[in-house]
């Protein structure tokens, strides 16, 4: 009966400590929180591009929350993934697919289709991938058919909890909002604050770091509405540890691996002040 006792209390002493440890992680967590992005996927390895598959899936293999990649939309109406406006002197708007179907990255790889970036995306559980659709100057038509096309795109793909929106127009992000309610939208040229933003339908900001440094309480607002805040482009070490006191949602980065390791250190001393270590 004694030693049914002793290991009754043993049981009893391992819950709690295991409660203990939970809580204590849960508060590590909650001050804590921010998640990695990484810009324009995880780029910076040897045989890797921005926008590529490739980088893509470093990002993936790197364990971060997140993998931003942009899209742009053809003369002939085909989603394609690139940062800038032209490809290889070839305006992208402006110009039909079949003229820039087979052009290379600097890695090798064929351009993108969204298609085939999301078809990639899919096989890689686990990772979120943060469509950034870049705004159609001058032809407010074209830019709206970009957001349905994305749109329908990930609802015949079954991607709908695994794609978060961003866009530097503000119409586009709207039109996201309107067409995916249960997304996560955010702006990102910066501007509005987060109470506007809400009130346009929009639940988030992703905003440059120089925009949140003025601005430092936007985070917080943001937090208080239940929206989220993102950051970018953080690359510098010193400039992550300030930011990371304002514990947004997330911050972007080219340089995921070290932004997460930072993010990990931070977590770690605020451990041990919490179970008295430090």
């Amino acid at each position: 009966m004694k030693k049914i006792w002793i290991l009754a209390a043993c049981a009893l002493l391992f819950f709690i400590s295991g409660c203990k440890g939970n809580k204590i992680e849960k508060q590590v967590n909650q001050m804590v929180g921010t998640q990695v992005i990484a810009h324009r996927g995880y780029w910076k390895c040897e045989g890797s591009a921005q926008n590529s598959i490739s980088s893509l899936r470093n990002a993936h293999k790197s364990g971060v929350y997140g993998s931003e990649f942009d899209v742009q939309i053809t003369a002939d109406s085909v989603l394609i993934v690139n940062h800038d406006n032209d490809f290889k002197g070839h305006i992208i708007n402006l110009t039909r697919y079949e003229v820039i179907k087979d052009s290379l990255l600097p890695n090798g790889e064929k351009l993108p289709t969204l298609e085939e970036y999301l078809t990639a995306g899919k096989k890689l559980k686990g990772l979120q991938l943060v469509l950034e659709l870049k705004p159609v100057k001058d032809n407010p038509a074209l830019e709206q058919y970009a957001v349905e096309k994305c749109v329908e795109m990930v609802k015949e793909m079954k991607l709908e909890k695994r794609v978060d929106y961003i866009s530097f127009s503000l119409e586009a992000c709207k039109g996201f909002a309107a067409l995916m309610p249960e997304a996560s939208v955010a702006y990102l040229g910066g501007y509005y604050m987060p109470i506007e933003l809400l009130e346009m339908g929009i639940n988030g900001f992703d905003y440059h770091y120089n925009e949140v440094l003025m601005n430092r309480f936007w985070v917080d607002e943001a937090r208080n509405y239940n929206m989220t805040s993102n950051i970018w482009t953080v690359n510098d070490s010193l400039l992550v540890e300030t930011l990371l006191v304002g514990n947004p949602t997330y911050l972007t980065t080219d340089n995921p691996e070290e932004v997460t390791g930072q993010i990990e250190a931070l977590k770690e001393r605020v451990r041990k002040r919490l179970t008295g270590e430090e």
